[in-house]
Protein backbone atom coordinates (compact mmCIF):
# COMPACT_ATOMS: atom_id res chain seq x y z
CA UNK A 1 0.00 0.00 0.00
CA UNK A 2 1.48 3.59 -0.97
CA UNK A 3 -0.22 4.77 2.36
CA UNK A 4 2.67 3.44 4.69
CA UNK A 5 5.39 4.22 2.20
CA UNK A 6 4.65 8.11 2.14
CA UNK A 7 3.90 8.23 5.87
CA UNK A 8 7.27 6.92 6.07
CA UNK A 9 8.96 9.27 3.71
CA UNK A 10 7.17 12.21 5.61
CA UNK A 11 8.34 11.59 8.79
CA UNK A 12 11.86 11.66 7.50
CA UNK A 13 12.03 14.94 4.71
CA UNK A 14 8.64 16.74 5.92
CA UNK A 15 9.32 20.59 6.21
CA UNK A 16 9.50 22.08 9.12
CA UNK A 17 7.20 24.49 8.81
CA UNK A 18 5.46 27.37 11.49
CA UNK A 19 1.77 26.40 10.97
CA UNK A 20 2.92 22.72 10.98
CA UNK A 21 4.53 22.93 14.76
CA UNK A 22 2.25 21.11 17.69
CA UNK A 23 1.69 24.60 19.25
CA UNK A 24 0.11 26.22 16.07
CA UNK A 25 -3.42 27.11 16.78
CA UNK A 26 -6.42 26.45 14.41
CA UNK A 27 -6.37 30.38 13.54
CA UNK A 28 -2.57 30.21 12.43
CA UNK A 29 -3.46 27.15 10.17
CA UNK A 30 -6.57 28.88 8.45
CA UNK A 31 -4.38 32.15 7.85
CA UNK A 32 -1.68 29.88 6.57
CA UNK A 33 -4.08 27.63 3.94
CA UNK A 34 -5.71 31.33 2.78
CA UNK A 35 -2.53 32.24 2.28
CA UNK A 36 -0.72 28.96 0.37
CA UNK A 37 -3.68 29.15 -1.96
CA UNK A 38 -1.70 29.52 -5.76
CA UNK A 39 1.09 31.13 -3.69
CA UNK A 40 4.21 28.91 -2.81
CA UNK A 41 5.90 28.78 0.94
CA UNK A 42 8.67 30.25 0.33
CA UNK A 43 6.76 33.96 -0.58
CA UNK A 44 4.01 33.00 2.23
CA UNK A 45 6.28 32.49 5.13
CA UNK A 46 7.68 35.99 6.12
CA UNK A 47 4.34 37.68 5.34
CA UNK A 48 2.57 34.95 7.38
CA UNK A 49 5.53 35.40 10.43
CA UNK A 50 4.49 39.08 10.38
CA UNK A 51 0.76 38.61 9.84
CA UNK A 52 0.77 36.36 13.31
CA UNK A 53 3.11 38.55 14.95
CA UNK A 54 0.19 41.19 14.75
CA UNK A 55 -2.80 39.30 14.59
CA UNK A 56 -2.27 36.30 16.90
CA UNK A 57 -6.24 35.70 17.22
CA UNK A 58 -9.28 36.27 15.08
CA UNK A 59 -10.60 38.57 17.26
CA UNK A 60 -7.51 40.90 16.61
CA UNK A 61 -7.59 41.13 13.05
CA UNK A 62 -11.60 41.53 13.54
CA UNK A 63 -10.76 44.77 15.46
CA UNK A 64 -9.02 46.98 12.88
CA UNK A 65 -10.16 47.95 9.46
CA UNK A 66 -9.93 45.36 5.99
CA UNK A 67 -8.17 47.78 4.64
CA UNK A 68 -5.49 47.26 6.86
CA UNK A 69 -5.40 43.33 6.24
CA UNK A 70 -4.98 44.36 2.84
CA UNK A 71 -1.88 46.17 3.12
CA UNK A 72 -0.27 43.42 4.92
CA UNK A 73 -1.05 41.14 2.23
CA UNK A 74 1.30 43.01 0.60
CA UNK A 75 2.77 41.19 -2.70
CA UNK A 76 1.21 37.97 -1.93
CA UNK A 77 -1.24 37.79 -5.01
CA UNK A 78 -4.73 37.41 -5.63
CA UNK A 79 -5.71 40.13 -2.78
CA UNK A 80 -9.40 39.77 -2.10
CA UNK A 81 -7.69 36.94 -0.30
CA UNK A 82 -6.82 39.59 2.33
CA UNK A 83 -10.18 40.90 2.53
CA UNK A 84 -12.54 37.03 2.69
CA UNK A 85 -9.53 36.76 5.76
CA UNK A 86 -10.66 39.54 7.47
CA UNK A 87 -14.27 39.17 7.09
CA UNK A 88 -13.87 35.28 8.26
CA UNK A 89 -11.76 36.78 10.79
CA UNK A 90 -15.54 38.82 12.24
CA UNK A 91 -17.33 35.60 11.30
CA UNK A 92 -15.65 33.92 13.89
CA UNK A 93 -15.19 36.77 16.73
CA UNK A 94 -18.94 37.47 16.02
CA UNK A 95 -20.69 33.84 15.96
CA UNK A 96 -17.84 31.44 17.42
CA UNK A 97 -16.29 33.66 20.27
CA UNK A 98 -13.19 34.27 18.58
CA UNK A 99 -12.33 30.64 18.71
CA UNK A 100 -12.14 28.80 14.93
CA UNK A 101 -15.02 26.45 15.06
CA UNK A 102 -14.14 22.11 14.92
CA UNK A 103 -17.12 21.61 12.78
CA UNK A 104 -16.62 20.93 9.55
CA UNK A 105 -20.28 22.35 8.46
CA UNK A 106 -19.74 25.71 10.34
CA UNK A 107 -15.86 25.67 8.92
CA UNK A 108 -17.38 25.66 5.29
CA UNK A 109 -19.77 28.58 6.24
CA UNK A 110 -17.52 30.84 6.86
CA UNK A 111 -16.52 34.07 4.35
CA UNK A 112 -13.84 32.76 2.02
CA UNK A 113 -13.29 28.95 3.09
CA UNK A 114 -14.76 26.57 0.66
CA UNK A 115 -14.09 22.92 0.41
CA UNK A 116 -10.59 22.63 0.05
CA UNK A 117 -10.08 25.34 3.03
CA UNK A 118 -12.61 23.63 5.49
CA UNK A 119 -11.39 20.04 4.80
CA UNK A 120 -7.68 21.38 5.26
CA UNK A 121 -8.45 23.06 8.60
CA UNK A 122 -10.28 20.09 10.25
CA UNK A 123 -7.81 17.73 9.24
CA UNK A 124 -4.32 20.00 10.17
CA UNK A 125 -5.85 21.62 13.17
CA UNK A 126 -8.57 19.38 14.64
CA UNK A 127 -6.60 16.26 13.10
CA UNK A 128 -10.23 14.71 11.53
CA UNK A 129 -10.39 12.37 8.83
CA UNK A 130 -11.51 14.54 5.40
CA UNK A 131 -10.11 13.89 1.80
CA UNK A 132 -8.06 17.40 0.94
CA UNK A 133 -7.45 18.03 -2.58
CA UNK A 134 -5.30 20.40 -3.38
CA UNK A 135 -3.24 20.97 -6.83
CA UNK A 136 -0.21 19.34 -5.16
CA UNK A 137 -2.61 16.14 -4.07
CA UNK A 138 -4.56 15.81 -7.13
CA UNK A 139 -1.43 15.43 -9.70
CA UNK A 140 0.24 12.81 -7.17
CA UNK A 141 -3.50 11.21 -7.48
CA UNK A 142 -3.58 11.08 -11.13
CA UNK A 143 -0.10 9.60 -11.53
CA UNK A 144 -0.10 6.54 -8.69
CA UNK A 145 -3.71 5.79 -9.41
CA UNK A 146 -4.49 6.71 -13.22
CA UNK A 147 -1.66 6.92 -14.80
CA UNK A 148 -2.11 10.48 -16.15
CA UNK A 149 0.68 13.27 -15.98
CA UNK A 150 -1.91 15.99 -14.88
CA UNK A 151 -5.58 15.80 -13.09
CA UNK A 152 -8.51 17.16 -14.98
CA UNK A 153 -8.41 20.95 -15.02
CA UNK A 154 -11.32 21.13 -12.55
CA UNK A 155 -11.65 18.92 -9.77
CA UNK A 156 -13.89 15.73 -10.17
CA UNK A 157 -16.46 13.26 -8.41
CA UNK A 158 -14.07 10.34 -8.87
CA UNK A 159 -10.89 12.44 -7.94
CA UNK A 160 -12.57 13.18 -4.70
CA UNK A 161 -13.95 9.44 -4.34
CA UNK A 162 -10.28 8.12 -5.22
CA UNK A 163 -8.81 10.26 -2.17
CA UNK A 164 -11.54 9.32 0.25
CA UNK A 165 -10.71 5.67 -0.49
CA UNK A 166 -6.97 6.29 0.12
CA UNK A 167 -8.03 7.56 3.85
CA UNK A 168 -6.39 5.24 6.67
CA UNK A 169 -9.33 4.68 9.29
CA UNK A 170 -7.65 6.05 12.05
CA UNK A 171 -8.27 9.79 12.29
CA UNK A 172 -5.09 10.97 13.31
CA UNK A 173 -2.80 9.09 10.71
CA UNK A 174 -5.22 10.62 7.79
CA UNK A 175 -4.73 13.99 9.27
CA UNK A 176 -0.77 12.92 8.96
CA UNK A 177 -1.49 11.69 5.46
CA UNK A 178 -3.74 14.60 4.05
CA UNK A 179 -0.02 16.58 4.32
CA UNK A 180 2.49 13.98 3.47
CA UNK A 181 0.77 13.01 0.34
CA UNK A 182 0.24 17.13 -0.82
CA UNK A 183 4.06 17.37 0.66
CA UNK A 184 5.02 14.74 -1.48
CA UNK A 185 3.44 16.98 -4.29
CA UNK A 186 5.16 20.01 -3.62
CA UNK A 187 8.81 18.62 -3.45
CA UNK A 188 8.98 14.87 -5.56
CA UNK A 189 6.03 14.93 -7.34
CA UNK A 190 5.87 18.44 -9.17
CA UNK A 191 4.55 19.96 -12.57
CA UNK A 192 6.96 20.08 -14.31
CA UNK A 193 10.15 18.03 -13.18
CA UNK A 194 9.21 15.27 -10.84
CA UNK A 195 11.53 13.58 -9.26
CA UNK A 196 10.78 10.25 -9.64
CA UNK A 197 14.09 8.52 -8.58
CA UNK A 198 13.39 9.62 -5.12
CA UNK A 199 9.71 9.02 -4.96
CA UNK A 200 8.88 6.54 -2.31
CA UNK A 201 6.02 5.27 -4.65
CA UNK A 202 7.86 4.96 -7.69
CA UNK A 203 7.04 0.97 -7.86
CA UNK A 204 3.45 1.75 -7.51
CA UNK A 205 3.17 4.53 -10.01
CA UNK A 206 1.16 3.95 -12.68
CA UNK A 207 2.04 7.18 -14.63
CA UNK A 208 5.61 5.94 -14.01
CA UNK A 209 5.14 2.06 -15.09
CA UNK A 210 3.59 3.36 -18.06
CA UNK A 211 6.45 5.36 -19.57
CA UNK A 212 6.02 8.78 -18.09
CA UNK A 213 3.55 9.45 -20.98
CA UNK A 214 2.42 13.32 -22.10
CA UNK A 215 -0.62 14.96 -21.00
CA UNK A 216 -2.53 14.05 -23.37
CA UNK A 217 -5.59 16.29 -21.99
CA UNK A 218 -6.25 20.12 -23.29
CA UNK A 219 -3.64 22.38 -23.85
CA UNK A 220 -2.08 23.51 -20.00
CA UNK A 221 -1.45 26.82 -20.58
CA UNK A 222 0.71 28.70 -17.96
CA UNK A 223 -0.04 32.05 -16.34
CA UNK A 224 1.04 35.44 -17.78
CA UNK A 225 1.38 38.39 -16.06
CA UNK A 226 3.43 41.25 -17.54
CA UNK A 227 1.42 43.46 -19.08
CA UNK A 228 -1.92 42.10 -17.57
CA UNK A 229 -4.89 43.83 -15.53
CA UNK A 230 -3.36 41.44 -12.69
CA UNK A 231 -0.08 43.80 -12.75
CA UNK A 232 -1.85 46.87 -13.21
CA UNK A 233 -4.16 46.44 -9.97
CA UNK A 234 -1.22 45.64 -8.36
CA UNK A 235 1.02 48.37 -8.82
CA UNK A 236 -2.18 50.72 -8.26
CA UNK A 237 -2.84 48.93 -4.80
CA UNK A 238 0.72 49.22 -4.08
CA UNK A 239 0.65 53.00 -4.24
CA UNK A 240 -2.16 52.63 -2.15
CA UNK A 241 -0.46 49.92 0.47
CA UNK A 242 2.70 52.67 0.84
CA UNK A 243 0.84 55.73 1.38
CA UNK A 244 0.02 56.59 5.35
CA UNK A 245 -2.76 58.69 3.98
CA UNK A 246 -5.31 58.71 1.31
CA UNK A 247 -3.97 59.41 -2.44
CA UNK A 248 -4.72 61.98 -5.01
CA UNK A 249 -5.65 60.49 -8.43
CA UNK A 250 -2.29 61.76 -10.44
CA UNK A 251 -0.38 59.49 -7.85
CA UNK A 252 -2.33 56.38 -9.32
CA UNK A 253 -1.81 57.53 -13.30
CA UNK A 254 2.20 57.87 -13.17
CA UNK A 255 2.25 53.84 -12.36
CA UNK A 256 0.47 52.78 -15.61
CA UNK A 257 1.04 54.32 -18.90
CA UNK A 258 -2.11 52.95 -20.81
CA UNK A 259 -5.08 54.80 -19.19
CA UNK A 260 -7.98 52.70 -20.54
CA UNK A 261 -6.58 49.50 -19.07
CA UNK A 262 -5.63 51.64 -15.96
CA UNK A 263 -8.96 52.77 -15.54
CA UNK A 264 -10.19 49.37 -16.20
CA UNK A 265 -7.86 48.26 -13.33
CA UNK A 266 -9.01 50.82 -10.48
CA UNK A 267 -12.47 50.12 -11.35
CA UNK A 268 -12.29 46.55 -10.86
CA UNK A 269 -10.47 47.41 -7.49
CA UNK A 270 -13.19 49.88 -6.07
CA UNK A 271 -16.23 47.01 -7.62
CA UNK A 272 -13.64 44.15 -5.25
CA UNK A 273 -13.54 46.49 -2.16
CA UNK A 274 -10.02 46.46 -2.34
CA UNK A 275 -10.21 50.49 -2.53
CA UNK A 276 -11.95 53.26 -1.75
CA UNK A 277 -12.70 56.18 -3.83
CA UNK A 278 -13.07 58.80 -1.20
CA UNK A 279 -15.88 62.14 -1.84
CA UNK A 280 -12.88 64.88 -2.45
CA UNK A 281 -11.19 62.94 -5.27
CA UNK A 282 -8.92 60.89 -3.39
CA UNK A 283 -8.21 56.64 -2.69
CA UNK A 284 -7.60 54.79 -0.15
CA UNK A 285 -7.41 51.67 1.42
CA UNK A 286 -10.85 50.25 3.10
CA UNK A 287 -11.90 51.44 6.17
Amino acid sequence: MPTESILAWYAVHARELPWRAPSASPWSILVSELMLQQTPVNRVLPVWTVWMARWPTAASLAAEPSGEAVRAWGRLGYPRRALRLHACAVAITERHGGKVPTDHAELLALPGVGAYTAASVASFAFRQRHAVLDTNVRRVLARLKSGQEHPPKSQTTAELRLAESLLPEEAETAATWAVAVMELGALICTARSPRCADCPVIAQCAWYKAGKPAWDGPPRRGQTYAGTDRQCRGRLLAVLRDASHPVEKPALDVVWSDAVQRERALDGLIADGLVDPLDDGRYALPS
